[in-house]
């Protein structure tokens, strides 16, 4: 059993009612429902935090690296695309992760296609919407069974 932890960055609290255009109708708890209930059909134990700030999330970041945290599934929202601070904490900790984005960065504003993350992952889901977390836990299950 291992521990997956998805980090959710700024605004993502908001699912389901922000820009359903973009994002889609899932609230977040809808969303992590069901990565908790697939990770407990694999055998895992499932953490999830949201949080709108940069510091809360580094915190967490660096806590995964003494705490077990096997793998996570990380979606930083705004910070995807400006946060030096949360790449040097991912890089510091080197948990592996696969990034998430519910819409398709390339068909947003050009200030969206670049992230801080993406050569740093073990892999990214992009423009899926909701399913986008769903098929990442799936390659994370798979990178803990190998």
């Amino acid at each position: 059993m291992a521990k997956i932890l998805a980090l959710h960055g700024p605004n993502l609290n908001l699912l389901g009612k922000r820009e359903p255009q973009f994002y889609g109708s899932d609230s977040l708890d809808e969303i992590n429902d069901r990565l908790s209930s697939q990770c407990a059909a694999s055998g895992h134990e499932f953490e999830a935090l949201q949080s709108n700030s940069e510091a809360v999330l580094i915190d967490r970041i660096q806590q995964a690296g003494s705490d077990g945290t096997a793998f996570m599934l990380v979606n930083f929202g705004g910070f995807t695309h400006t946060s030096i601070a949360i790449r040097d904490a991912m890089l510091a900790v080197g948990v592996p992760f696969v990034e998430v984005h519910l819409s398709n960065l390339f068909r947003r504003e050009e200030y969206r296609h670049k992230s801080y993350f993406s050569d740093i992952a073990t892999g990214c889901v992009i423009g899926l919407g909701a399913q986008g977390y769903e098929l990442a836990l799936q390659a994370a299950c798979r990178a803990l069974a190998n």
